[in-house]
């Protein structure tokens, strides 16, 4: 028996990447899982090969859509928000319609999940809340318009509500994750430190997930210097800018 035997998580982004290989493995640990993401094909592909998964084709940009999601689920343990939308942007090429459309996904599409999620919780006196977040969270960074920004709002909103929901039976963490090899990093033409697959990056979620910790920040020492760029003065990190 593992801590995820037999309870009902839904796993919302699991049609790639890291969400796919997520999924996996927590079937293999029994596991009963909800699936969402935008992609039906992909989602119902990956439900063929899990043994107690359904799916659940969900656009987290539409209001009405979560609500009608929300109201189908029916009880669940825990929730993973792990949808994530992502181009590089440079604040000298901005693109209005790609920025709000990463805000939308990364951060508003939590806002509308967690506002229907989370009172249920609260009903019942028990759930687990999983956000997948980013080291580019931390600190403004070059090219990351829109995607940064986005982040940083989920990491602020993960500390809220571990402050707020304390003591109510309902767990919160953030899993911030560095590079992981997926179809967005591609999109990416810098070399990316210590980038991980979606495989190694899952298993690193799973083990977040089976303890107590609040925040994950991986992979070392990669985050550390991410999370390091926080101390720096900005008249040393800007100078000469």
């Amino acid at each position: 028996m593992t801590k995820f035997s037999g309870k009902t998580y839904w796993l919302i982004g699991a049609s790639e990447g890291l969400g796919r290989a997520l999924a996996k493995k927590l079937s293999d640990a029994g596991a009963h899982l909800i699936l969402s993401a935008r992609n039906r094909a992909r989602l119902e592909s990956l439900s063929a090969t899990l043994p107690n998964a359904r799916v659940l084709v969900l656009d987290v940009t539409d209001s009405v859509a979560v609500e009608n999601a929300i109201a189908k689920i029916g009880a669940i343990d825990g929730v993973i928000y792990n949808v994530g939308a992502y181009e590089p942007m440079r604040a000298t090429e901005w693109d209005v319609d790609a920025a709000l459309l990463m805000t939308e996904v990364n951060f508003t599409g939590a806002l509308r999940v967690l506002g229907g999620v989370v009172p249920k919780f609260l009903r019942s006196g028990h759930g687990d809340i999983t956000l997948i977040g980013s080291l580019a969270g931390y600190r403004g960074l070059p090219a990351s318009i829109g995607y940064g920004a986005s982040k940083a709002a989920l990491v602020s909103l993960a500390e809220t509500m571990r402050h707020d929901l304390k003591g109510t039976g309902v767990i919160v963490r953030v899993v911030n994750p560095g590079f992981i090899k997926t179809r967005l990093t591609e999109k990416n033409a810098f070399r990316m430190p210590m980038l991980m697959s979606s495989d190694k990056a899952a298993t690193r979620v799973l083990k977040a997930m089976s303890s107590k910790r609040f925040r994950t920040d991986f992979p070392a020492p990669f985050s550390w210097f991410i999370k390091a760029l926080q101390l720096v003065p900005d008249f040393v990190l800007y100078r000469g800018k």
